[in-house]
């Protein structure tokens, strides 16, 4: 094998492991998916508007709705309009309570393993090097939300979900992670006018 087979060989082989480094390092980042239950009797053909249950809030107690809460409410708010609901009007009793806790946790992660790929050319030579190394761990902050959808009407809960991310430094989220969050978490929220399943 001549020069340039070898350092053209060389080249697709660190294209090879990099292609799979990256894989395994995409793999790794991926946020866990929401966990939802269905009640399968609830009827979502006949739910058009929805509000939030102020008794189980701090606004129910007189305090003041955080700006991670209001984050978290226009999340939601805009999620339900998007499947065609509609907010009650003030004082209007709402086909859907929502109610919403939040809260979070210190957490120990690991990466499994690391890859390192090089290339270099001393002269008229190239070469490839790899390096792998032992698992890595790091604590990191993690939040979650967990919805409830109530039928006031049955008082009976026909929906809920959880769904969590890590949180950045400062432990407080971001309008944008909240969205994404709440995006993932209602994502298999039956549509306005869905039957039962």
């Amino acid at each position: 094998m001549n020069q340039p087979q070898r350092y053209l060989r060389r080249i697709s082989v660190f294209f090879g492991l990099a292609m799979a480094a990256i894989t395994l390092g995409g793999c790794a980042s991926q946020p866990t998916k929401p966990h939802t239950m269905r009640d399968p009797q609830a009827n979502f053909a006949s739910f058009k508007t929805f509000g939030w249950d102020v008794t189980q809030s701090a606004q129910g107690n007189g305090q003041p709705v955080s700006i991670v809460d209001n984050n978290i409410r226009a999340a939601i708010t805009s999620e339900l309009k998007r499947k065609g609901y509609e907010e009650a009007s003030s004082g209007a009793l709402p086909d859907l309570f929502l109610q919403y806790e939040t809260g979070k946790a210190e957490m120990v992660k690991s990466n499994p393993f690391q890859i390192g790929v090089g290339v270099g050319s001393y002269g008229n030579s190239g070469g490839v090097g790899v390096g792998t190394s032992s698992a890595a761990t790091r604590n990191v902050t993690e939040g979650m939300l967990v919805l409830r959808v109530i039928d006031p009407a049955r008082k009976a809960e026909v929906w809920n979900g959880r769904v969590s991310r890590e949180l950045g430094k400062g432990g407080t989220p971001d309008p944008a992670l909240i969205q994404s969050a709440v995006g993932d978490l209602l994502s298999d929220f039956p549509a306005h006018g869905a039957p039962p399943q």
